[in-house]
């Protein structure tokens, strides 16, 4: 029972990614989603509104730190998901042996 549900989970979740990225925009022009105002204001802003000279680092821990903090509690509760499934049944030592007493 567990098995057959947790395939169809993955086939939904599948399902849900390829009609969301069918539904994404194409190209990389100035109607793309990687590209608009906030780009602009993290370039120009970033230094003096944060104090660090990398961008990216002022990014990933002053404008986006719940997000970033949000995605590492996603993908470590999915590896331990992924690993609770892989893991290999546990049976007891003496099961299926007959005692000769």
């Amino acid at each position: 029972m567990k098995k057959p549900f947790i395939m169809l989970m993955f086939i939904a979740l599948f399902v849900v990614l390829v009609i969301n990225i069918m539904r994404m925009p194409a190209g990389l022009g100035t109607d793309s989603l990687s590209y608009n105002d906030a780009t602009e204001h993290y370039i120009q802003y970033s230094a003096e509104e944060t104090g660090v000279t990398n961008i990216i680092a002022a990014i990933l821990t002053d404008y986006r730190a719940f997000d970033t903090l949000g995605e590492t509690i996603i993908l470590f509760t999915s590896i331990v998901a992924v690993i609770s499934v892989l893991r290999p049944d546990k049976k007891p030592e003496n099961e299926g042996r007959v005692s000769h007493e």
